[in-house]
This record gives structure tokens, C-alpha cells and sequence, in this order.
């Protein structure tokens, strides 16, 4: 190692937050990502359909951009790469699932000429460039996720992506924690980076076949009834057992939802995914199934706005509708800032007369990540010298730092990063190196249309509501022929305010005729009195604050 060979690892996302993970490792000049992710909007944010890392920096650096390793096939570390690929082309690796679930986005935005899509294999060493890169199996709640390992100038870098150790995984492909051992005892892993998401949980993350278990039990217990289990789409895994247990009893399989039906489809061609020809029938022949005999597997597990479980709710689906004697299997837990959404929906389920199962009444969901006794179980066999929690909100961070110092890493040796920190690995040891921006990029139908201004005019709107006050001003004198006139939405009712909205105006003729006095006649002065007057009088005397949009006409 030479201290003119530093490594460098720049965070755009997924540190302080779930989702939009996104790393950049340099080594010798070059870039490569480690995944790229989006984010789901919290509820502050109105319209938004997603939230992107800001790819300012990478554009600036785009001509020394390798590629991207993709983790594993989750949207919060892959849905980005659509995006990305506007910006600049650049090849992406991992497992043949991984790049199926990316894919289906790029193609939609049209740009897979953009892009090379890489496969690579369950214990895989590749040179890309200067990157040294090898590719180890983990269980999570989607197949064929990988830690990556970097052997770099600097020592070992090992990222675990996201992780659990599953003793009794559903395609027995368990985590590789034997040849992690075997790379820190011949190498020694100098910096290690690893999931933080259940970093607060004691004990160890339930198997995801428990999960088969209690899909058998609730098919015995509800025997001829129709079945709606929804799960994410990409948790082949989920669908396997869902599957099974259906088969099993008696049922035939339907699938519901574009992406629900794009995956099962991948998955089935990729042989991860194994439901017999006979036993999966399309949604548009359901009314030809009894229904006592029936299992639908279903998007919507997270209650968004137009996925097949959120029209069913709201009796809106053209090809399915709820009966009363339906059983609802929610089969996922609420990502933060869903909570409320995933009610709504049970709610409207409820009201339709179905029955509904969640987390909460049974064992329909595990946790795909790692909790405390796994983290130190990784800790333990990696013996880091260096460590950097990711993938978690801050207090996840902090929780997983803390345990790294509990097994052993120095205080001084943990580093607790964020969006935009630059951190450098150097012969001296680790520091943080500068910043980039690290923003949100929020989407709302096209990209970068939307920015805070927008979204806090947006809250303004929903919260207050707008008035909207229109003068007629002589274009050479600046006399005002006409108005004031004033509109309003979600600030009074105006047919029931006419007097209140009287005195509105009159507060607005008031300050234009002293404005006039001094001389004040341009446009822009009109409009700024009557920003100032109207905002004023609604202040007083409502308490409120909406948004106030003067217009001045001249003729």
C-alpha cells in the first residue's frame, strides 16, 4: 500500500434513510457504483412519484464512471438506474434476477442501448477496469443478492449489501460467511460497510419458510374461501411459498398486477421460481375458477395509489372484485411513510366485508435484513479494521456502530457517514475527505421538474389553500379601470364569505390608492401592494397563511 494510492468512497444515498442507496467506490481515477437506488416519498412530499440520488456529481464525472454493481434487485438499490442511464451510459453487473428486475425500467424508458447488462455468478471474481471485484452469495427477502468484495490498493473493501443469515433459506443458498472468513483470515478485510436496517432489533431475523408455515395454517383454517395474498413483487421467495401452500391445498394460482406478472414470469424462466403450468392460470379466466379454490397473489402490500390491492379496496378493479367471504393476506410490513396508505387500504378492504390477515394477527411477513445477533455474527467473522454502517435511517446507524465497537472495532475506526460525505481510505487510516451534493431529485412524471420550492408551494396549497386577487390598470397611467376581483380555493367558501371577501377587497383598494399617492403605479408595485395588503387582511383575520397569487391586466 502507498499513500499515493488512496481509496475513496463517496455516499450520494441511502445513509440517513431508507432507500436511494447508492455508493461510489474510486480507485486509480475510476468510478464504480455500488447500486442505485429510489426512494418512496414521505408524505411531505405531494406528487412526487419517487426521489433519486442527485446525480449532479456523477454527471460531472461521468467519462470516468466504470459501471454499476447491482447488489441485489430491490427498487431502493436498483429502481435508479432508468434514471441514471438519462445521464450518462454506462455497463451494470449482477445476477441474471437482478438485472431482469432492472431492466423492465430501463426498457420502459427506453434506453437498454445505453447500458450492458453483465451477468455474474455466485462466487464470481471479475477485474473491471481497476476494480478487483468478487461477488459472494447473502440471503435476503429477494434471490441472489451479493456482498461484493474490492481488493484494492488499499486492502480489502467488503460491502454486504442487503443481508440476513437465514439458516433454512427457500432455495438453500445460504450467506457465504465461510469464504468471508477465509478472505479476512488471508487478506484481512480492511473496511467493511454493512446493512444497518434492523441494527436496533436484538436476537436474530425469523427464516423466510416459517413464513410457507403460516400460509398452510390459513389455508386449513379458512377452507372454501378465495384467497388475496399480497406481497412485493420481487420477493420471489414470498411468491414460492404462497405458491406451495396454495398448490397444496387444493388452489389454483392467479397472478395480479404488471409487475407481479412480469416477475413470476422472469423467475419462472429463469428456473427460481417453480409453479406447475397447470396450477397458474391468467386473471382474465378467474371467473371461470371457484372461488373456494382460488389463491390470487397481488401487488399492493404497501398501498399505493393505483396497484391492483388499492382498487380492490376501493371496488375499482376491472377484472376482480371482492366478496365478502374473501380472505386479504397482507404479506409485508409498511416501509416508513406507508403506514398510512397500507391503512387505508386495509380499511377499505374491511369495509368491502373481506377478511383481512396481516403481520400483526399471524406470521405472514419476516424481515429480510439482519438484526443484532446476525450483525455480530458478520462483525465477528469479517474482523474489520475499519467499519461504516449503511442502509438505515441515522438512529440504525448509529445502533450498528455502536455494536461494531462492542465486537471489537476501535472507536477511533468507525465512522458514522451521510448523504454527500466523501470518506478516504489511506495508508494513515480513514477520515472523511469533503462533501457532494447529495439531494433529493424528486420525480413527478418527467425528471427534475420538481424542486423544494414546488413541493413547499404544494403544502401551502394543501394546508391553506390559494387566493387569487386580479386588478384591470390603464397600461400608460397605471389608474386601475377594474377589480379588484378575488378567487379563492381551499381558503373560505366563497359563497359563504361574501362578506368577508368584501372587506378583502376593499383592504386591497386601500393600499393601491396609497400606492398610487407615492407614485407607485408599475405592475410590479401594484402586485406587491397587493400581495402585502391581501396577505395581511387574511392573516388577521383567519389566523391563516394561503397562498397569495396577485394578477395585474393591462389594457
Amino acid at each position: 500500500m502507498a499513500d499515493d494510492h488512496p481509496v475513496r468512497i463517496t455516499f450520494l444515498g441511502g445513509l440517513g434513510e431508507i432507500g436511494r442507496n447508492c455508493a461510489a467506490l474510486e480507485v486509480g481515477g475510476r468510478i464504480m457504483l455500488i447500486d442505485c437506488g429510489v426512494m418512496f416519498p414521505d408524505i411531505d412530499m405531494p406528487g412526487v412519484d419517487l426521489v433519486l440520488p442527485d446525480f449532479s456529481w456523477l454527471r460531472e464525472n461521468a467519462d470516468r464512471v466504470e459501471g454499476c454493481v447491482l447488489t441485489h434487485g430491490h427498487e431502493d438499490h436498483g429502481g435508479g438506474l432508468a434514471f441514471l442511464l438519462r445521464e450518462l451510459s454506462l455497463p451494470i453487473y449482477g445476477s441474471q434476477l437482478s438485472l431482469g428486475l432492472a431492466s423492465g425500467r430501463i426498457e420502459e424508458a427506453g434506453l437498454l442501448d445505453r447500458t450492458e447488462l453483465v451477468p455474474v455468478r455466485d462466487g464470481e471474481r471479475r477485474r473491471i477496469g481497476p476494480f478487483d471485484v468478487e461477488f459472494l452469495p447473502v440471503t435476503h427477502s429477494v434471490p441472489h443478492g451479493f456482498a461484493t468484495v474490492f481488493r484494492t490498493p488499499q486492502g480489502v473493501v467488503m460491502h454486504s449489501g442487503d443481508f440476513k443469515l437465514d439458516p433454512t433459506p427457500v432455495d438453500g443458498r445460504l450467506t457465504d460467511l465461510g469464504r468471508i472468513g477465509a478472505i479476512a483470515n488471508e487478506d484481512g478485510i480492511r473496511l467493511l460497510l454493512a446493512d444497518s436496517t434492523n441494527a436496533e432489533e436484538p436476537g436474530h431475523t425469523a427464516s423466510e419458510s416459517s413464513v410457507g408455515k403460516a400460509m398452510r395454517d390459513l389455508f386449513a383454517q379458512y377452507t372454501g374461501r378465495r384467497f388475496i395474498v399480497a406481497c412485493f413483487a420481487s420477493h420471489i421467495h414470498r411468491v414460492q411459498q404462497v405458491a406451495d401452500a396454495a398448490v397444496a391445498s387444493g388452489r389454483t394460482v392467479v397472478t395480479l398486477g404488471r409487475s407481479m406478472l412480469r416477475n413470476v414470469a422472469l423467475a419462472r424462466e429463469l428456473g427460481l421460481l417453480h409453479i406447475p403450468g397447470e396450477s397458474l392460470v391468467d386473471i382474465g379466466d378467474i371467473s371461470e375458477l371457484d372461488p373456494g379454490k382460488t389463491c390470487v397473489i397481488s401487488t399492493g402490500s404497501q398501498g399505493e395509489p393505483m396497484s391492483a390491492l388499492s382498487l380492490l379496496a376501493a371496488g375499482d378493479h376491472r377484472l376482480l372484485r371482492l366478496k365478502a367471504d374473501d380472505v386479504v393476506v397482507i404479506s409485508a410490513h409498511a416501509i416508513p411513510g406507508n403506514e398510512t396508505a397500507v391503512g387505508k387500504v386495509i380499511d377499505g378492504l374491511h369495509r368491502r366485508g373481506a377478511e383481512v390477515v396481516h403481520a400483526g394477527l399471524a406470521d405472514v411477513h419476516v424481515s429480510g435484513h439482519a438484526m443484532q445477533g446476525e450483525l455480530q455474527t458478520l462483525l465477528s467473522v469479517a474482523r474489520p479494521e475499519y467499519f461504516i454502517p449503511v442502509h438505515g435511517e441515522y438512529r440504525h446507524l448509529t445502533h450498528h456502530a455502536r455494536l461494531a465497537m462492542g465486537m471489537g472495532v476501535a472507536e477511533s475506526n468507525v465512522l458514522l457517514a451521510e448523504d454527500g460525505d466523501v470518506v478516504e481510505l489511506s495508508d494513515g487510516g480513514i477520515d472523511f475527505a469533503g462533501e457532494v451534493p447529495a439531494g433529493y431529485l424528486y420525480v413527478d412524471g418527467t425528471v427534475g421538474d420538481v424542486g423544494r420550492g414546488v413541493l413547499r408551494d404544494r403544502r401551502v396549497l394543501s394546508e391553506e389553500g390559494v387566493v387569487m386577487v386580479t386588478v384591470i390598470v390603464d397600461a400608460r397611467s397605471g389608474e386601475v379601470l377594474g377589480g379588484p376581483d378575488i378567487v379563492t380555493r381551499g381558503w373560505v367558501f366563497e359563497r359563504e364569505a361574501a362578506g368577508l371577501l368584501d372587506e378583502a377587497r376593499q383592504a386591497v383598494v386601500d393600499r393601491l390608492a396609497e400606492g398610487a399617492k407615492e407614485g407607485a403605479t408599475d405592475p410590479e408595485s401594484v402586485r406587491r401592494h397587493m400581495r402585502s395588503a391581501l396577505g395581511r387582511f387574511v392573516q388577521q383575520r383567519t389566523r391563516r397563511r394561503p397562498m397569495i397569487v396577485p394578477v395585474v391586466m393591462e389594457v
